[in-house]
Parts: structure tokens; C-alpha cells; sequence
């Protein structure tokens, strides 16, 4: 072959290379972002965990009688061997909302300034985890797109790029109250 023939070949192999280099180059940039956003998720949910027993105490302090409610609901905050982070931090989730519910019956405590306080710090952080969750889930489905498009689904397949599952947790202050029975 003459060696005018190898030069479009050549820019070809070029070419081609350089495109499946950039486009892992973007798995590789969407599988980091993913995790900075997971990250970003853990250190909320660790906000949230670390101040869910002061939450728990100042609404014990207004209602000394119902004790056998609060250790219940501290056992559910705090125990648990869920195998999936993201069941128990629903467990967590729905047991903070009833949690809060019980605080309602209590206008002295709604009305506490260290109250006010600590729900004011459990909405921060609830939106914190609002917008890091919207974050992951935006990077998921890039990722997921990338993964099914086609040429980067050759690449995918290739090196073991799979579609990522949402992430739906629910956000304690966003829920509806359930009815508490004091019975």
C-alpha cells in the first residue's frame, strides 16, 4: 500500500480513539460527580442524625408522661440492622415525622425558642438534602443517558458502565403529620 493511503487511516484510527477516550473521559467525570453528590447526601443525613437527639430531649422535657412513646421513637432513631442505608434512613425519616407530630400537641414547646431553633436547623438540613439529592439525581441521568446512547453504549458495555437507580428519600419536614394517639 502506498503511504497516501495510511494517512487517512491513520486519521481515522486518530479520530475514533480520540472520541471513546473523551467519551469514557465523561463516565469516568459523571461516576465522580455521582459520588461527590452521595457525599454531599451522607454529611446531611449525618447533620440530621447527630441532631435528632437534642430534638428528641427538648420534646421529652414537654411531656414527661408519654415516655413510653419517646423511647420507642429514640429505639427507632437510633437502632435498627436494615441492610439498605436508604431503608433505614426512611425508618429514621417517618419516625421524625411522628416525632414532630407529637411536638405539635404541645404549644409551649412549638413556642420554645430552643425548639424554634432546632426545627429551624432540621428544615436547613432537610433542604440541604433536598438539593443534593436533585444534584445525584441529575448526574444519575446523564449517567443513564450516556450509558444508553449510542456510540457511548459500546463504550459502556465495555468497560462495565450499568445505569444507576434514582434516589428518592423522603424528607421529614415535607411529609404530612400522621395522627398521634396518646392512648
Amino acid at each position: 500500500m502506498p503511504p497516501q493511503f495510511l494517512i487517512p487511516i491513520f486519521f481515522i484510527v486518530f479520530v475514533v480513539t480520540v472520541i471513546m477516550v473523551g467519551i469514557y473521559n465523561k463516565f469516568v467525570r459523571y461516576r465522580n460527580r455521582i459520588e461527590e453528590s452521595w457525599s454531599r447526601i451522607d454529611v446531611a443525613l449525618k447533620r440530621r442524625a447527630n441532631l435528632i437527639p437534642t430534638l428528641v430531649q427538648v420534646i421529652e422535657g414537654y411531656s414527661a408522661h408519654e415516655n413510653k412513646i419517646f423511647e420507642e421513637k429514640i429505639r427507632q432513631l437510633s437502632g435498627g440492622t436494615d441492610s439498605s442505608r436508604m431503608e433505614k434512613e426512611s425508618k429514621i425519616t417517618k419516625s421524625l415525622g411522628g416525632l414532630l407530630a407529637i411536638a405539635e400537641a404541645y404549644p409551649d414547646l412549638k413556642a420554645s425558642e430552643n425548639f424554634l431553633d432546632l426545627q429551624n436547623s432540621l428544615d436547613e438540613i432537610e433542604r440541604e438534602i433536598q438539593e443534593a439529592r436533585n444534584r445525584y439525581n441529575g448526574y444519575i441521568g446523564r449517567f443513564n443517558t450516556l450509558v444508553e446512547s449510542f456510540p457511548s453504549s459500546l463504550i459502556a458495555q465495555k468497560f462495565g458502565f450499568v445505569k444507576q437507580d434514582y434516589l428518592s428519600l423522603e424528607l421529614a419536614t415535607q411529609r404530612e403529620m400522621p395522627s398521634v394517639d396518646f392512648k
